[in-house]
């Protein structure tokens, strides 16, 4: 633990301050002393987890806009909360937000809990997400701590133990600050993220406008852009596979419904081969039996590996499909409304 101690209460007081000032007026955020809704403070933290705000932000208001209340949205079919997700990743996500809200739906009368605990047996609710509810949607004290919070305790105290071995200390940092936050616990958690996003960020913080820089250690010592440390990446796995343009007699083109375990599970694409390591060979489906290599070559990256896939374009009866999944034709009108991930929007594109 780091000897570095500050005034937790002026700390506190100081940052609230700014956050009523500056807070961006985010569509799920209360003013005017009203009362957060839980499903939009829900709704958020599900999309925001691993995505940025602007990147969030249109999803959220395309959702509310389409599923006003949970249960609105736990009466959509689990295909058509896919197709809107489409794009933003991480899809046991949307799997697990259609899950949560027929739960709270059915079974919790649409109300969703107000502590950590019962909300943490929620689908897809971990524990930062059943904080992070709580503390913004109910006003209960907790410890929310997400990468802007780690990032902001690890400069004011000065952490330079590298990430990942530092997070529980930067979590217990960052609890000792908030545990005697009563008055306004929602604001506060918020506002320590908002520093992070709009002051304290990853590189080049603000130092000189930032409203608790008297506390920080890191920025007395010229050390704040070099937090926190972080250890160096190992080079991610390179995969590759082939992608496929199959049609019919009539121009239909065959389209695939994932599998609900796997990389894009329950997602609508573009039947794919199997993704192996590049230091193997990539092989055709067992029932592609003929066709013809296309110039199309879609590169595209996920968290954990990158993706290289290869085009090869197959002309089918319209009964003669690859066996062993779950596949549909659709023609080109068809095609265009179907909310599809982000690499096959790229195989399209290059295909049509």
């Amino acid at each position: 633990m780091t000897d570095v101690s500050i005034d937790t209460k002026t700390f506190r007081a100081s940052l609230l301050k700014w956050y009523d000032k500056n807070r961006r007026p985010l569509p799920w955020r209360a003013s005017g002393g009203k009362a957060p809704d839980p499903y939009h403070v829900w709704l958020s933290e599900i999309m925001a987890q691993q995505t940025t705000i602007p990147a969030v932000l249109p999803y959220f208001m395309k959702f509310v806009g389409k599923w006003p209340t949970v249960h609105d949205l736990a009466a959509a079919s689990a295909d058509e909360v896919m197709q809107n997700w489409a794009g933003l990743g991480y899809y046991a996500r949307a799997r697990n937000l259609h899950k949560c809200a027929k739960y709270v739906s059915d079974e919790l009368g649409g109300r969703f809990p107000d502590n950590q605990e019962d909300l943490k047996a929620l689908p897809g609710v971990g524990d930062y997400t059943a904080n992070a509810i709580a503390s913004i949607a109910f006003n209960k004290p907790a410890n929310v701590v997400d990468a802007n919070v780690e990032r902001v305790m690890a400069r004011i105290f000065g952490v330079t133990e590298s990430m990942p071995d530092s997070k529980p200390q930067l979590k217990a940092l960052a609890g000792e600050i908030s545990k005697d936050e009563k008055k306004r616990p929602g604001d506060y958690a918020q506002s320590v993220m908002e520093l992070g996003a709009l002051v304290c960020t990853p590189a080049s913080p603000k130092c000189p406008t930032c409203p608790v820089s008297d506390f920080c250690a890191a920025k007395s010592k010229g050390i704040a852009a070099s937090l926190p440390a972080r250890k160096a990446k190992s080079a991610k796995p390179q995969k590759h596979g082939y992608i496929y343009w199959i049609t019919g007699p009539d121009n239909r083109i065959l389209f695939e419904r994932r599998g609900e375990k796997g990389m894009l599970a329950g997602t609508i694409g573009l039947p794919t081969s199997p993704w192996v390591e590049k230091t193997e060979d990539k092989t055709h489906l067992p029932s592609i039996t003929r066709g013809k290599a296309s110039k199309v070559l879609v590169r595209h990256g996920f968290t954990h590996f990158d993706l290289e896939l290869h085009g090869f374009a197959v002309i089918l009866g319209n009964t003669d499909v690859p066996a062993g999944g779950d596949y549909f034709w659709a023609d080109a009108a068809e095609a265009a409304k179907l909310g599809v991930p982000t690499v096959f929007k790229k195989a399209l594109k290059q295909f049509i």
